[in-house]
């Protein structure tokens, strides 16, 4: 009986280490581009978040390349390992100093290094015109001879040398195919000739129905400029403005026979590890990301990233996937990303084979494979205290008696069992002290919307910074910012502050999704993005205005006097 209470006393000690462990966030720093093909003289958004206190990352090693402008930092709170963890993001607009395929180096961010990213700048050559033309129209078709059902991508750009005062720009849909408009228009100024432009440009997507040839009739422009003062008193009729596009014919190519199903037709498609473990723990869940980079491609079309299977060894958990769609030059291009969860049943090497997805390069008309390295996980035990002992042999019993009489241990095992006691005694009082100071101090309520979203006293919000947070930062990020523009602290108040019905049942069905699972996560936030493009609607507050004169009999409270 002496020696199950000594072991039962050296569980306690690893238990609370491992609790400790836990509980130990790890630092993380990662850099990405908000998009990684443009053209020449564009810009690119270079954001970095990391969840180190007091640290900002060192520029230095852009500037060979990249002109730098628009420099910005923010500070999020986020949930890891059942605590709340501060995280800082920081921001900085790139131009590429010339075109081709550059590198954006690896960043020194406090005692963490990022990995290096790669950007696509493509060379744009000025369209030729004649110098005294006020305004004509391009259309720019990304694939002449496309396949069936294949993504097109076509930009509309319409030049102008004045000042509009009306306008209108119309491309329209031919038969055979479907025609959608993405995004919202894109302004910027060109010179071309000697002249200064400005430039609308407007973004589509084609998707042909059938092989064959199809006829895109070129865009189109009408409008009104603003005259001068003499054009108007000589009558002159100059302020009317019309140009077109030159039709184009596409010649639509039917499925190939060979082609791998699903269909999935792409000019490029690459596969990557974010994160990847490299050991694991049996009982304990690490996760993986994979993003896939697909040029050519919308949301509809492309199938969702396979979750792998490993049996018995291990299982798998797949969170839904996270979509960017945007344009690279003229070409739609679609980036999801999707992180899996692994918690491995037996210890010994774990093999994960590698994410795979079959596609057709529109571009070398041939069948291809995009897939990611086979990972090898080294998985230890599980912590003890958590899992199951080892088995060991059972103890003597003797007839005569009811209870077991366990031998005793050799010397050796004596030794090892009184140090191992000693250490666990040192380590609770280390854990008694911190716990004894953390008393003093509050820790972070449960799991909750509110808990996740409260905002820091003084924190004040802009609707750019919500925009940003609604486009590529995380859920908790929007209600925190929300949360924070409402004076709040609770979703609750949030949902009474807000006047638009469409926006606290996007809010609640955010959360439904979140918390509940009912509901696609994607669905939640893309409806959400909808209805708060522009900005929150706060319910208007009537005040009671103290009349010009007091009344005449003000009223007592009490008895009345005779």
């Amino acid at each position: 009986m002496k020696s199950r209470k000594t072991r039962g006393w050296l569980l306690w000690p690893l238990l609370a280490v491992w609790l400790l462990g836990s509980g130990l966030a790890v630092a993380e720093t990662r850099m990405w581009l908000d998009r990684d093909s443009l053209a020449e003289g564009e810009s690119t958004t270079l954001l970095i978040e990391t969840d180190q206190a007091g640290v900002s990352p060192d520029y230095t090693p852009l500037q060979a390349d990249f002109i730098l402008n628009g420099q910005r930092s923010s500070r999020q709170w986020q949930l890891a390992n059942g605590r709340r963890v501060q995280k800082s993001l920081f921001e900085v607009s790139l131009t590429p100093r010339h075109a081709g395929v550059l590198a954006v180096p690896a960043l020194r961010v406090g005692s963490e290094r990022s990995g290096p990213l790669r950007l696509d700048v493509r060379a744009v050559a000025a369209p030729q015109r004649d110098a005294d033309t006020m305004t004509f129209v391009e259309t720019e078709v990304d694939a002449t001879g496309p396949y069936v059902q294949q993504s097109v991508g076509v930009v509309v750009r319409l030049y102008f040398a004045t000042q509009l005062a009306s306008g209108e720009l119309v491309l329209d849909t031919p038969a055979g195919a479907s025609l959608q408009r993405i995004g919202e228009d894109r302004s910027s100024t060109r010179e071309i000739n000697g002249r200064r432009y400005n430039v609308v440009e407007r973004r589509y997507l084609l998707i042909p129905e059938r092989s064959g040839p199809l006829l895109l009739a070129g865009a189109r422009f009408s409008g009104t400029g603003v005259g001068g003062f003499f054009d108007d008193f000589f009558g002159r009729d100059s302020g009317r403005l019309s140009a077109r596009a030159p039709d184009q014919t596409l010649q639509v190519r039917a499925v190939p026979a060979a082609a791998p199903q699903p269909w999935l037709p792409l000019k490029e498609l690459r596969l990557r590890y974010v994160a990847a473990p490299q050991s694991a723990r049996v009982g304990e869940a690490v996760s993986f990301e994979v993003e896939a980079i697909a040029t050519g491609a919308t949301r509809a079309q492309f199938p969702e990233l396979p979750v792998p299977s490993l049996g018995d060894t291990a299982q798998v958990f797949a969170e839904p996937p996270q979509y960017d769609e945007t344009f690279s030059g003229s070409s739609p291009q679609l980036k999801l990303t999707r992180r899996y969860s692994i918690v491995p049943q037996q210890a010994g090497v774990l093999s994960l084979n590698g994410v795979q997805m079959a596609w057709w390069d529109v571009q070398a008309v041939q069948a291809r494979t995009a897939s990611v390295p086979d990972l090898q996980l080294q998985v230890a035990a599980g912590s003890p205290g958590l899992v199951a002992p080892p088995v060991v042999q059972p103890p003597a019993v003797s007839a005569s008696q009811d209870t077991a009489v366990v031998t005793a241990p050799p010397p050796a095992e004596n030794r090892w069992l009184w140090r191992g006691l000693a250490a666990g005694f040192a380590l609770l009082w280390l854990l008694t002290l911190v716990w004894a100071l953390l008393r003093k101090r509050p820790l972070a309520p449960p799991e909750t919307a509110a808990a996740l979203s409260s905002p820091a006293p003084g924190t004040r919000y802009s609707q750019a910074d919500l925009r940003r947070a609604l486009d590529a930062g995380g859920l908790e990020e929007v209600v925190h910012i929300l949360l924070a523009m409402a004076g709040v602290d609770s979703l609750d108040a949030l949902l009474a502050e807000l006047e638009d019905a469409d926006q606290r049942q996007a809010l609640e069905r955010m959360q439904r999704a979140r918390w509940a699972g009912q509901g696609d996560i994607v669905l939640a936030r893309a409806r959400l993005r909808e209805v708060f493009r522009q900005g929150p609607r706060w319910r208007v507050r009537e005040v009671a205005e103290k009349p010009l004169l007091d009344p005449l009999y003000p009223q007592t409270r009490g008895k009345r006097q005779p």
